[in-house]
């Protein structure tokens, strides 16, 4: 659904101010409001002719280095990116406890491993479909990643009701059967009524009578409704969504990437 961002928030509006102030200091016929109007302390203010003529200083020499306001784009874009990476760090840190520890998430990989990783999954999320093996693969090829799923459905009624389908598993048969339905949701392609949802867990040896008893009830309920609170907190609104320690990854990440990750994070 996503394409990967490291902590980093869209650039769109950091060009689009830098653009803006270079078109606003570009017309010579710049409105008095826009410089300041209050001298600063010890200073004679400007006169309107001394105005238009620091106008006209400011637009030749834009115009003559039209690569300042790149360097300008650059810098707020940096800027905004650090901000955004702190900002994210202090959400995980305010929410440590929900992310990393709730009593609900399925746990797999190694439960004592030196790194945990924390997906954000929608059943029905392309690119969590495309993440599924290479996630699967970092986790048991590293051997040291503890690794946590959180349903978070927001693709529409099928999402949510495979979420359904995966948490009431997970309540009445345990961790395994979930993770055994887990793993065939996220290739499945059939329906979620009664009659395929008993088909699929048949296939699977799970019992569906406990399962589909348990769709509706108040415990599922309850897990979805604080993953997407979760998820409101950490401003999460799309899938795949990772977080690894302090680095939120909001998109899918390729393998290598997601290896790369790991190995700067063992190095801090």
């Amino acid at each position: 659904m996503m394409q990967s961002l490291r902590s980093r928030p869209l650039l769109g509006a950091a060009t689009t101010a830098a653009l803006a102030l270079g078109a606003a200091l570009l017309p010579s016929t710049l409105p008095a409001p826009a410089l300041a109007q209050e001298s600063v302390p010890g200073t004679t203010p400007l006169t309107e002719p001394e105005r238009e003529q620091f106008r006209a200083e400011v637009r030749a020499y834009l115009m003559e280095h039209p690569e300042v306001l790149l360097e300008a784009i650059q810098v707020l874009e940096n800027r905004q990116q650090e901000q955004a990476a702190e900002a994210e760090v202090s959400m995980i840190e305010q929410n440590a406890e929900a992310i990393f520890n709730d009593d609900h998430s399925w746990v797999g990989g190694n439960p004592e491993g030196d790194i945990t990783l924390v997906e954000f999954m929608d059943y029905r999320c392309g690119y969590c479909r495309k993440a599924f093996e290479e996630v699967e693969e970092l986790v048991e090829s590293d051997g040291n990643i503890r690794f946590v799923l959180k349903e978070f459905p927001i693709l529409g009624e099928d999402s949510v009701a495979a979420s359904r389908l995966a948490i009431a598993t997970q309540i009445t048969a345990g961790d395994e059967a979930y993770k055994t339905l887990h793993d065939a949701l996220m290739t499945y392609s059939g329906g979620y009524d009664e009659v395929s949802a008993t088909r699929l867990l048949s296939s699977l040896q799970i019992d569906p009578t406990p399962v589909l008893a348990e769709l509706q009830s108040d415990e599922v309920n309850a897990v979805i409704n604080a993953n997407r609170a979760l998820a409101q907190q950490l401003q999460i609104t799309g899938t795949p969504t990772f977080i690894m320690e302090d680095t939120m990854l909001r998109g899918y990440v390729p393998l290598q990437g997601m290896r790369s990750i790991v190995a700067d994070l063992r190095q801090e």
